[in-house]
C-alpha cells in the first residue's frame, strides 16, 4: 500500500497522491486558464489619455500603474521547476511549460527503426495539441496527469501548482465556492463533507475521506432514512 505524498494517507497500489489531491491537481488546472484571462485584464489601461486644460496632449489624471507581480506571472521565461523555488517570480507558461517538459523527459517513449527494432528513450519535447498557451499547457498536463500520479515527484507539482493558484487568486479575488452537504461524513460522523466548484469529487475536511457524488447521493438517502425511521420511533 502506497501513501499519499501530500497528506501521507493510503492511496491506490502504484500512485503516489490520494484521490483528494489527485482531484485538487485536475481542479487548478481546469481553473489556471480562467484565472490567467483575469489577471491579462490587469494589463488593460484603466484610464483613457485624456486632454490637459489648454487641449495639449497629457493626460488630466495619471495612469494607475500595472502590478508588476501580475507583469511577472504573464511574461516569458524558462525554467526547470524540479530544480527551482518558486519565490513568486516564475511566470506561469515557464511554470507550465517547465513542467510538461519534465513529464516527457521522464516518459519512455517507443520508437522503431526501419529495420523494425523496437527503441526506448525518454521523449525529446512535449507538444501540446493547442498551442504553448495556458489552455494549451493545462490540457497537455491534464492529458499526462494519469502518468505524473505514479511518481514519487508528484507532491512537488501539487505543492508548487497550489502555491501558484493561491498566488493568482490573491490577485484576482476569484475562489471556487464550496459547498457544505447536509449528510455527515461516513468515515468518521462529522458534517464537514464538502464540494468544490470545478472539483467532482466530495471530501470530507475533518479526516480526508473521498466520495464520488453518486456515492454521497446514496450515503444522504441512506441517511435520511435512518433519521426519519429515528424521528418516527421518537414520535410514536
Amino acid at each position: 500500500m502506497s501513501s499519499c505524498t501530500v497528506c501521507r494517507r493510503a492511496t491506490e497500489a502504484g500512485l503516489h497522491v490520494c484521490p483528494r489531491h489527485a482531484a485538487e491537481l485536475r481542479a487548478w488546472l481546469s481553473e489556471l486558464p480562467e484565472q490567467a484571462r483575469l489577471l491579462a485584464q490587469f494589463l488593460t489601461p484603466a484610464t483613457a489619455p485624456a486632454q490637459g486644460r489648454l487641449g495639449g496632449t497629457g493626460r488630466a489624471t495619471a495612469p494607475i500603474p500595472v502590478d508588476l507581480r501580475v507583469l511577472t506571472l504573464l511574461g516569458p521565461g524558462h525554467v526547470d521547476p524540479r530544480h527551482a523555488d518558486d519565490d513568486g517570480t516564475v511566470p506561469i507558461l515557464a511554470w507550465l511549460g517547465g513542467w510538461a517538459g519534465h513529464i516527457a523527459y521522464t516518459q519512455p517513449s517507443v520508437t522503431r527503426d526501419p529495420y523494425g527494432t523496437a527503441h526506448v528513450r525518454p521523449c525529446e519535447q512535449a507538444w501540446p495539441r493547442h498551442g504553448e498557451t495556458v489552455t494549451g499547457w493545462c490540457t497537455w498536463l491534464t492529458r499526462y496527469l494519469p502518468y505524473a500520479l505514479t511518481q514519487p515527484w508528484v507532491g512537488d507539482l501539487h505543492r508548487q501548482l497550489g502555491d501558484l493558484i493561491a498566488r493568482i487568486r490573491d490577485l484576482t479575488h476569484a475562489t471556487p465556492h464550496e459547498h457544505h452537504k447536509a449528510a455527515p461524513c461516513p468515515q468518521c460522523g462529522t458534517f464537514d463533507l464538502v464540494a468544490i466548484d470545478g472539483q467532482w469529487d466530495i471530501t470530507c475536511e475533518t479526516c480526508g475521506h473521498h466520495l464520488t457524488p453518486e456515492a454521497y447521493a446514496e450515503h444522504r438517502a441512506d441517511f435520511l432514512q435512518v433519521h426519519q425511521a429515528a424521528t418516527d420511533t421518537t414520535a410514536a
